[in-house]
């Protein structure tokens, strides 16, 4: 499968499973052996990359500030960078700024994705007969991106991609192996740093830092 062709199964999804009045948003990053891919749950109305008017990258996060937060606390955009991501409101983040906001995520050698890319119009909770839905085509995301580590942000994301109930409390800097067609990854569950987990963020920054410093 190209990547062409798994970004147009990715948009079939987002009518069958997302908002019908915005787009699905698909992974980014360095997309070819990137030192760590993050693999968040799936992606809200907030990301400004969603709206059916827009013209730049669909990655995640964009137009949000606190996961930039935690992304400058673990060293992987710098505190210039996270400086004017906090200055800005969501409407202020141009095309260009997008870019570079990616640009640097990717010189620092991460990709970022969630499992499921249905757009939803808020932060409502999905089953995971949904997540599973996608869990196919993720593993085929992975074989195109052949990440060296692959980082799986709460219980929920690490249960369906582990395919076993999986507590993160149990799992903190606990190694695993993803065999992938052609490539091994070793694998980390870490509590999801944001919104209803934002509480968690000290405990995801301090495995994270652990797992970079591995």
């Amino acid at each position: 499968m190209t990547k062409e062709e798994l970004l147009k199964q990715y948009d079939l999804l987002q009518e069958k499973y997302g908002a019908g009045e915005l787009n699905c948003i698909y992974g980014g990053g360095l997309d070819n052996e990137p030192k760590l891919c993050f693999v968040f749950m799936n992606p809200t109305g907030k990301n400004i990359a969603s709206a059916k008017n827009w013209h730049g990258i669909r990655y995640p996060w964009l137009g949000t500030k606190s996961v930039w937060k935690f992304f400058n606390e673990i060293g992987i955009i710098s505190k210039e960078l996270n400086m004017l991501i906090q200055s800005k409101k969501s409407g202020e983040w141009s095309v260009e700024f997008c870019e570079k906001v990616y640009d640097e995520i990717s010189k620092n050698g991460i990709y970022i994705t969630n499992l499921a890319k249905c757009t939803q119009i808020d932060a409502r909770h999905l089953n995971d007969n949904i997540y599973k839905q996608y869990l196919e085509l993720f593993e085929k995301e992975l074989e195109l991106v052949r990440p060296k580590n692959i980082i799986l942000f709460g219980n929920q994301v690490s249960s369906i991609i582990l395919r076993e109930k999986i507590k993160v409390s149990d799992e903190r800097k606990k190694e695993r192996t993803h065999k992938g067609q052609g490539f091994d990854a070793k694998v980390y569950s870490v509590f999801y740093p944001v919104g209803n987990g934002r509480f968690n963020m000290p405990k995801a920054i301090e495995d994270l830092r652990w797992i970079l410093k591995t």
